[in-house]
């Protein structure tokens, strides 16, 4: 961004007032951070594709209703990202106890075979993901945040509702623990 460039809250503003071009420009700054963050939620790069276009499409949908707080809409389009994750994996979940209540399962083509690369890193995510999620929920929302997505941690203190200090407390515990049961894992999730 150069001192030309306006502002998140600027450009917001500007979409809410009808501006699709500032809103390209907001999709342009942060697609591949929120990219990211949903990859490292969901361990599947095809999943992170979809849960990317889902989120800028409520935000687009919503940017007449919220105002950001903070200069960059990043930290609010990651915890939209991480609610259309959430959704998606609650409907996924009934959507497998409705089959299972049926009798029929089928098998999902797993086209992903021709992309190694991808492969090898959906495998090392899923083993972190497991990790993680025996963390408790707070140093989880902390960790993704501000490690996996570089989120300041000011930033994180402010759309988690709790202070600079116990943001940065709950990503030393999540670090802590994870480094002593899983060390190879944590640097998993390279940004594409």
């Amino acid at each position: 961004m150069t001192t030309e460039d306006p502002d998140d809250r600027a450009l917001w503003s500007q979409a809410a007032g009808g501006g699709p071009r500032a809103f390209g420009v907001l999709f342009d700054r942060h697609a591949k951070a929120v990219y990211n963050h949903c990859f490292r939620l969901t361990a599947s790069w095809a999943e992170a594709e979809d849960h990317l276009q889902a989120t800028f499409l409520l935000a687009w949908r919503k940017r007449g209703e919220v105002r950001l707080e903070r200069e960059s809409a990043l930290p609010w389009l990651l915890t939209v990202a991480t609610n259309v994750v959430r959704n998606d994996q609650r409907s996924v979940l009934r959507r497998l106890r409705n089959l299972r209540r049926v009798g029929e399962e089928r098998a999902v083509p797993d086209h992903a075979d021709q992309v190694a690369e991808r492969l090898d890193d959906q495998r090392r995510m899923k083993e972190l993901l497991g990790a993680v999620a025996k963390l408790p929920r707070n140093e989880r929302e902390a960790l993704a945040l501000c490690v996996w997505s570089e989120v300041s941690y000011a930033d994180a203190a402010a759309v988690l509702g709790i202070t600079e200090g116990s943001v940065r407390a709950r990503v030393s515990k999540a670090k802590s623990r994870l480094q002593q049961q899983h060390r190879e894992l944590v640097h998993t999730g390279e940004d594409r």
